[in-house]
């Protein structure tokens, strides 16, 4: 139990990080075509315009495998006090979600990325405690 307090604020993102991607990733599996629609849309006049179905397909993938990844890390942390998983989990988000500010800043949605430095913020903060 004293494990348990004491990794609580890793715990916390991880969950933070299961809800977040596999949440987005099945609302782009569920909703491709209002997603695919919308980002069509998003990217349209720029070099990704004509990429939008190839796109979105890698940012689903990478967001189940994360959402994923953080749910098993979660469970080998509580069982294991392994933190190997953690750090492949937040290292994964913190790549895509570098991917999606990419995206963001090519569409010049300037807010929106600015939304997604939010969610990388925590997953830095949660890679500093997995590997400090």
């Amino acid at each position: 139990m004293e494990n348990f307090v004491l990794n609580l604020p890793v715990y916390l993102i991880l969950i933070f990080t299961v809800i977040t991607f596999l949440q987005s990733g099945i609302d782009k599996l569920v909703d491709w075509k209002g997603n695919y629609g919308w980002l069509t849309g998003h990217f349209k006049g720029t070099f990704m315009g004509g990429m939008v179905s190839l796109l979105l397909g890698i940012i689903l993938v990478l967001e189940v495998i994360t959402g994923l990844l953080a749910l098993a890390a979660i469970f080998t942390l509580w069982r294991n006090e392994d933190l190997l998983f953690s750090q492949w989990a937040l290292g994964l988000a913190a790549v895509t979600l570098l991917m999606l500010l990419f995206g963001q800043r090519v569409a010049k949605d300037y807010a929106g990325a600015f939304t997604i430095v939010g969610y990388f913020i925590v997953i830095i903060f949660g890679l500093f405690l997995v590997t400090a």
